[in-house]
């Protein structure tokens, strides 16, 4: 049996908000699909590069936000730019964190 998720919209909405309130920047770029769309999350340190999340299997089986692009942003939106072409329900967050205190989910995000 699948675990039980939230949907993509209602997800966005509250990392918006959770942004808000931490006062980090944080813009929807790409607006995917409500109900199921991928996320993928642009984390902007400005000088200090820059981190792509995406939500990724782990091997025990469970999900978790994972590095799929990062130092250079160049990289990073190339990686959008792809994965958007091939999904129009792609959501994509950015972010500009300039401390590094943004977590998805409250977690660390894990090295691809």
């Amino acid at each position: 049996m699948s675990e039980p998720r939230l949907k993509s919209g209602f997800w966005v909405k509250a990392q918006l908000r959770l942004c808000d309130l931490a006062f980090l920047p944080c813009v929807v770029v790409k607006r995917g699909d409500e109900d199921a769309g991928q996320i993928l999350i642009k984390i902007n340190r400005l000088n200090k590069g820059c981190q792509l999340l995406a939500k990724r299997y782990t091997d025990d089986g469970g999900r978790a936000w994972t590095v799929v692009a990062g130092d250079d942003e160049q990289a990073c939106d190339a990686y959008i730019f792809r994965e958007s072409n091939m999904d129009a329900d792609l959501w994509v967050l950015e972010i500009e964190d300039l401390n590094g205190t943004y977590q998805p989910d409250g977690q660390e995000p894990l090295l691809e």
